[in-house]
């Protein structure tokens, strides 16, 4: 099973309670399809980008559901058929993959390899000669 989201447009001329009733509709669509509803989001009134069937506002809808392919092929069907509907679009959900990462051990330093790479220390009394040497040519 492949998990999808569908996203329709309803028509702004539907009243509230046939919102509810479409949208139940839908989802029974869905299970009776095999597929298993995991979330629905209630229709909210938006103002389209530009007309849609020469509608400015319309209801959006949200679903995500667990389906098999050939259930969706029905369920596309019924969407088209609903002339309340004026606009849907179903995505493919992408699998979540575990990534695993490597981190690479840094070798601890032992006493005597630090001693090798370290450099002397200088005094401050030094760099202070340094700078005015520097300073007076």
């Amino acid at each position: 099973m492949k998990s999808y989201k569908l996203i329709y447009l309803i028509s702004p001329e539907v009243s509230e309670d046939d919102l509810k009733v479409l949208q139940e509709k839908i989802t029974s669509s869905i299970q009776n399809e095999g597929g298993i509803l995991d979330e629905s989001e209630l229709p909210i009134k938006k103002n389209l980008a530009y007309p849609i069937k020469k509608k400015t506002l319309a209801y959006l809808a949200n679903l995500t559901f667990r389906s098999d392919p050939k259930g969706l092929e029905n369920l596309e069907k019924k969407i088209k058929a609903e002339d309340k509907i004026i606009r849907y679009f179903i995505l493919v959900k992408p699998r979540f993959r575990k990534v695993l990462i490597r981190v690479k051990k840094i070798p601890e330093t032992t006493e005597v390899s630090s001693k090798k790479t370290a450099k002397p220390k200088v005094e401050l009394k030094e760099i202070e000669k340094k700078l005015e040497e520097i300073l007076e040519e």
